[in-house]
Parts: C-alpha cells; sequence; structure tokens
C-alpha cells in the first residue's frame, strides 16, 4: 500500500469517474485502474462499484476512503513539520484568544504579525478559557492568549500586559460627572455583567464581592442582568439599564461612547487582570512564540502596561 494509491482512491470518490480521477491525479486512466485493482486485492475487498456512467463507493470502501484521507492529511503534515523544523516561523501558528480580548487586541495584533513574519500567518479562534485549555491540551490550537487566574494546568505562561478595570455609565447617571468610583459602591446599581463561562464576570465579581450575594439572592436577580459579550453589555449601558465593569483596552480610543455611554475610573486600587500567552511546554516552535509576543508589543496597546517578565510554569 503506498499513498499514491491512497491518493487515486481518494480521487475516484470525489470525482465517481475514473477517467477524472485520472486526470485530476495526472495520469492515465488504466495508471490508475490498475493500481486500485492491486490495492483493492491486496486488502481483500471491493473498494468501488463499477458499471454504468458513476462510479459507486461501497460501504467498506467509504470506510477505507475515509481513512485514506486523514492519512493523506497526516502524511502532508510532515512535510509542514519538517519546514517549521529548518524555519521555526514558517508555517502558521494556532492562536486561541479568549472572547473580552480579541476584538480589542486582535485588530493591532494581526497587522503587526503580518507586516514583521508574513510567513507565520494566524489561525485565531476565540473561545472560553476553559475550552482554550482543552484544545492546548489536545494540540489543536499552538497557544493561547488568556488572562490569570489560570488553573494548575502544566502549561509555559508568558505575561504579556495588565490592563486596569474601568466602570462604564449612561451619560445621565450620577456619576458620569465624578474623576472615580469606589468598588464597594457597585453594590448599589443595577449591574450588567457576563454569563457564566467568560472568566471576566468572574473577575468583576470579585471587585465587588457583595454583587456574587445579591446574585444568589432573590432581588439581586432582579437586579443583575447577563449579557452574551462585552459590545452587547456596552450597548444596554448607552440605552440606560445599568452599569457595568469593562476592561480598559475595550474603551474607544478617545474615551466617548457615541455621547451616550461615560468610562469612570476606579479609585485606588484600582482593580485590573494580567493577560498572558499560554503554550505547551513540548512546543518546538519557541521562535514563533517570541515572535507573537513581540508583536503584541508592537500592537500599540496604549490603555495597557505592558510586561517584559520571563516565562514560567503553570
Amino acid at each position: 500500500m503506498t499513498l499514491t494509491e491512497l491518493k487515486y482512491i481518494v480521487a475516484v470518490a470525489r470525482e465517481r469517474h475514473f477517467g477524472h480521477a485520472a486526470e485530476a491525479c495526472f495520469v492515465s486512466q488504466p495508471t490508475l485502474s490498475v493500481a486500485i485493482r492491486k490495492l483493492e486485492e491486496e486488502l481483500g475487498v471491493t473498494l468501488f462499484e463499477r458499471g454504468g456512467n458513476e462510479v459507486g463507493v461501497t460501504p467498506i470502501g467509504q470506510r477505507i476512503v475515509t481513512q485514506a484521507q486523514k492519512v493523506l492529511e497526516e502524511s502532508a503534515n510532515i512535510k509542514e513539520i519538517a519546514k517549521q523544523g529548518r524555519d521555526p516561523l514558517a508555517g502558521p501558528l494556532r492562536v486561541g484568544v479568549i472572547h473580552t480580548i480579541g476584538p480589542y487586541l486582535l485588530p493591532r495584533l494581526i497587522p503587526s504579525v503580518i507586516e514583521n513574519t508574513p510567513q507565520m500567518p494566524l489561525l485565531l479562534q476565540e473561545n472560553f478559557t476553559v475550552r482554550l485549555l482543552e484544545l492546548l491540551r489536545q494540540g489543536e490550537i499552538d497557544c493561547a492568549i488568556m488572562a490569570l487566574p489560570l488553573p494548575d494546568s502544566g502549561l509555559m505562561i508568558r505575561p504579556l500586559y495588565d490592563e486596569d478595570f474601568v466602570v462604564a455609565v449612561p451619560k445621565r447617571h450620577a456619576w458620569a460627572t465624578r474623576s472615580s468610583v469606589a468598588a464597594s459602591e457597585l453594590k448599589t446599581e443595577t449591574m450588567l455583567l457576563l454569563g457564566s463561562g467568560h472568566c471576566f464576570r468572574d473577575q468583576v465579581l470579585e471587585v465587588c464581592p457583595e454583587m456574587s450575594r445579591f446574585s444568589a439572592a432573590s432581588d439581586g436577580i432582579q437586579r443583575t442582568f447577563e449579557g452574551s459579550s462585552l459590545e452587547t453589555i456596552r450597548h444596554m449601558v448607552a440605552s440606560g439599564i445599568g452599569v457595568t465593569v469593562l476592561p480598559r483596552s475595550s474603551v474607544p480610543v478617545d474615551g466617548s461612547g457615541g455621547g451616550l455611554t461615560v468610562y469612570v475610573p476606579f479609585e485606588a486600587p484600582v482593580p485590573d487582570r494580567r493577560v498572558v500567552l499560554a503554550w505547551r511546554k513540548s512546543f518546538p516552535r519557541l521562535p514563533a512564540i517570541d515572535a507573537l509576543i513581540d508583536a503584541v508589543r508592537g500592537a500599540e496597546l496604549s490603555s495597557v502596561r505592558m510586561l517584559d517578565l520571563p516565562a514560567q510554569s503553570s
């Protein structure tokens, strides 16, 4: 059994025609037909139903074709791995990012990557922290941009930046003209929060622990609403429904909210979060990790405090 024979049977299954499959593989039809017959004899099964205008795939043939596709994909990966071994920056880097970071970092990060490492395109996936950790362990992504704290996962962690939290209020709210707000004052307000599963929700509840107790009480449920994204919550604030807490990077550069939202800083100590890059200890393309970190530093996030700290194991 050879990769060439597997390529032939995948082509026939796709084209449903020996002649068209031979053309797609740039060989003569007799060459393709002989190779497939040889493979059927070796396996002791019939892969295709011949006769008529269209070639059919037998049930066992379909299973073998499916497996052949996987083998061909994995064999192509071997060449890609070897290429990346020669140049760790060559080839895509699969990057995960949590929902409350992606919309604000990626539009600035991607141009930096394209400019400095055009040979290393980013394959991006947005998801929850828990899911990104699973994908990292399974090898389905190479690294992930998340926020601390993270569970003890056996991953390498490199701090990227710290960013403060701010309070977003409707323009007619009593706090709109204030220079700062104490975290303890949030307990008196109608709070708009992200739904369960978002780590930023947990971080906001840590800012004002009283909200956790209110959320568990019957009267608190009436006063606390949940949104699916920070942008949804931002629009809810603009409509006057309540107030929320946002990461500084999500605030418009000019600090405006289209005239409907005002962003008020917290009083000291100002709550914040640390954003990190995580990857498997066994991941071999460390220069690609360094290139991504450099791109984050060059992303011109003026609202955050960039860090230059060594990687550590989590």
